[in-house]
């Protein structure tokens, strides 16, 4: 038998009043409280790794972080997650290494219907993102579901990431296009 977790992290239409996904955002909404206050940096992001399905040795997130389940979120070696970070993992979210994230930025896997219907009788689902090393996003970024982007891609402020791009390119406004090519040869 498939769980809605399961149907969840796969993409699929699933019951997000289900007794264990509350469980878990209850757990994640009382760990954050405690995480968002407190000072020590290192005693911070231990509490962010039990949280994640994986993180990489290195990693920093500041304060006030956000996300539902944290069983979704990947996280590469040499993280940097600055202020008011938001993580909607109803899908996964898996970011390569090198990944330095400015402040106000949200990726957010859940989809909701357009039809009226089906989204007052609560059916939800999502799509994955994956962030490519060496990505780089100015602050107020948003990445919409099912975007990839590709190894070395920057992402202008306040930019709004409907699509996926490949490697080496600054992508900027809303929605987001390719505004210049990056010659990472050098």
């Amino acid at each position: 038998m498939t769980t809605e977790r399961e149907k969840m992290t796969a993409g699929n239409n699933f019951n997000q009043f289900d007794k264990e996904l509350i469980s878990r955002r209850i757990l994640v909404r009382k760990s954050l409280q405690k995480i968002n206050n407190t000072p020590d940096n290192e005693d911070r992001n231990a509490m962010i790794k039990e949280l994640f399905a994986d993180t990489g040795d290195e990693f920093f997130v500041e304060t006030d972080l956000q996300f539902d389940y944290g069983w979704n979120i990947h996280i590469g070696n040499n993280f940097f997650g600055n202020y008011r970070l938001t993580l909607m993992d109803s899908c996964p979210i898996t970011f390569g290494e090198n990944c330095y994230i400015g402040p106000n930025c949200g990726l957010y896997t859940n989809i909701h219907p357009l039809n009226a219907k089906e989204r007052v009788a609560d059916v939800e689902l999502g799509a994955p993102i994956k962030i490519g090393d060496n990505a780089w996003f100015g602050g107020d970024v948003t990445i919409l579901p099912g975007v990839t982007l590709g190894n070395n891609v920057v992402v202008g402020a306040g930019s709004v990431v409907t699509k996926s791009f490949g490697d080496d390119v600054v992508v900027a406004g809303n929605p987001a296009r390719v505004i210049k090519q990056i010659d990472n040869s050098k």
